[in-house]
């Protein structure tokens, strides 16, 4: 008898089927573009990845411009290899001596300094108390230029809340295609701290079941703004997804201080140096 087939969820990468879920890298590189430009006024050239994992991110700004370097910090050997393997070996030479890697605590400082410093996908709620994160942005601003910015994203809203609430999106269809799904397991509302899995799911029926997993504590716009200003930030910007009146995504990003409640709604901090 020959060997069991395997099925598709077997035969998945967690690590690609999770740049194509979650990741846009040209739109990352366009918004810190935009954000130091509304910052400083001119164009960014150095970045620093923190909580990096597979680095596409910075792959993706040494692609965007020939003067432009970027440093990748994360403490998971196996996502930075795993980076090396399928993001960095697409790259030019030329490219891939632009990018520098570092397998360690994104709390240490470094240098060279850099324009842009970024900790995506709210990577930084895995410190839980205030201590650790303004300690956490005293290092983020000391790796930091001058003139320099750091950007983080945020979520929010009530259904964040709902334990068991499950966000499914379909990721191409077809027999390559997949489903995405963002399962909101736990909240504690008193010590907000929240428990979060990425599964993914296949059209022959198998899954691949908590391929990630987050347990963070959930922090707001405010505590953010606030703790940023404690670790020395001059100032803190929020940029809102900007909609036409019939509701309507406009991919556009804009510095605000209103905004309308919604049940599910991310947006970007912004840390002026």
């Amino acid at each position: 008898m020959g060997s069991k087939k395997k099925t598709l969820a077997e035969k998945a990468d967690k690590f690609l089927c999770y740049q194509k879920s979650v990741q846009s890298p040209e739109h990352e590189v366009d918004f810190f573009e935009q954000a130091f430009r509304d910052a400083y006024g001119k164009k960014p050239y150095t970045l620093r990845e923190d909580f990096c994992g597979t680095f596409s991110v910075c792959c993706e700004w040494v692609k965007s411009n020939k003067k432009r370097t970027a440093l990748g910090v994360d403490l998971c050997a196996e996502t930075l290899q795993w980076g090396r393997d399928h993001n960095y070996s697409k790259l030019k030479d030329e490219q891939q001596q632009r990018v520098r890697l570092l397998e360690q605590d994104v709390r240490k400082r470094n240098r060279p300094q850099v324009d842009v410093l970024a900790a995506q996908n709210f990577s930084f709620w895995i410190f839980k108390t205030r201590a650790e994160v303004i300690d956490y942005f005293r290092a983020a601003r000391a790796n930091m230029k001058s003139e320099g910015i750091m950007v983080m994203d945020m979520m929010g809203g009530g259904d964040c809340f709902i334990e068991g609430q499950v966000d499914k999106r379909k990721i191409r269809k077809g027999k390559k295609g997949f489903r995405y799904d963002w399962k909101q397991a736990s909240y504690n509302p008193i010590t907000q701290d929240a428990s979060f899995y990425i599964s993914f799911s296949f059209p022959d029926g198998s899954k691949l079941k908590n391929a990630f997993e987050y347990h963070w504590r959930f922090w707001t716009i405010t505590e953010v703004r606030e703790m940023l200003e404690e670790a020395g930030f001059s100032g803190s910007h929020v940029y809102w997804d900007m909609e036409d009146e019939k509701g309507n995504d406009l991919d556009e990003w804009a510095k605000v201080e209103n905004a309308d409640s919604t049940p599910c709604w991310v947006c970007y901090i912004v840390g002026i140096k």
